[in-house]
């Protein structure tokens, strides 16, 4: 019903049924992972008016499991890519895999899917630091880039009169970094991924 995929490793399909509604797959040498994704299968849909909340859980100093929500999966949304880097130091959150007998190994890391109502999905909050990533984000990132190129190009600029000629080097007037960086943001604004093309 579900898989989970981590860069550079094979993906899992083989969930581990620990209930009748959850499901559990191992993620070892998890300190090394920065993202997962998980994703339905296409083969079983979920019922009607169903989805699957997503959770994460690492052992903490003690070797006890410390659960976190990462978000969810459903029907309309039969994926997600969630970044788990940041949550091994965090605090755990309320979560349905309490009283399970889940067999666990030290290193290894879990991610939990509970098969849900809808409803109550959409009152779930997960946390903060696992959002999804996103265009935005690469947006983002794109303008602080420019932004700290267009400063730091300027942090050199001097009028002709204070040039020292120098024929090894040649210069780039500032009214030029500045044209590209507004049609670069203009570009930007239309299409984020406009430089694939």
């Amino acid at each position: 019903m579900f898989g989970c995929l981590v860069a550079g490793r094979l993906v899992q399909t083989a969930a581990q049924q620990v209930a009748e509604d959850k499901f559990v797959f191992d993620l070892p040498d998890y300190e090394n992972i920065n993202h997962v994704v998980v994703f339905m299968l296409g083969t079983i849909p979920f019922p009607e008016g169903m989805g699957g909340s997503v959770y994460f859980s690492y052992p903490d100093s003690n070797g006890i499991p410390v659960w976190q929500l990462l978000g969810f999966v459903t029907n309309g949304k039969p994926s997600a890519i969630f970044k788990i880097s940041g949550l091994k130091s965090g605090e755990g959150s309320q979560h349905p895999f309490g009283a399970m007998n889940i067999v666990r190994t030290p290193s290894v890391a879990q991610i939990g899917i509970s098969v849900e109502l809808l409803d109550s999905l959409a009152q779930q909050t997960p946390v903060g630091n696992a959002a999804v990533s996103s265009v935005d984000s690469f947006t983002q990132f794109t303008q602080k880039m420019l932004d700290n190129f267009y400063n730091f190009a300027s942090s050199f600029a001097v009028s002709q009169a204070q040039m020292t000629p120098s024929p090894s080097e040649m210069f780039i007037p500032a009214n030029v970094v500045l044209k590209w960086y507004e049609n670069f943001q203009r570009r930007l604004a239309q299409n984020p991924l406009f430089w694939k093309t």
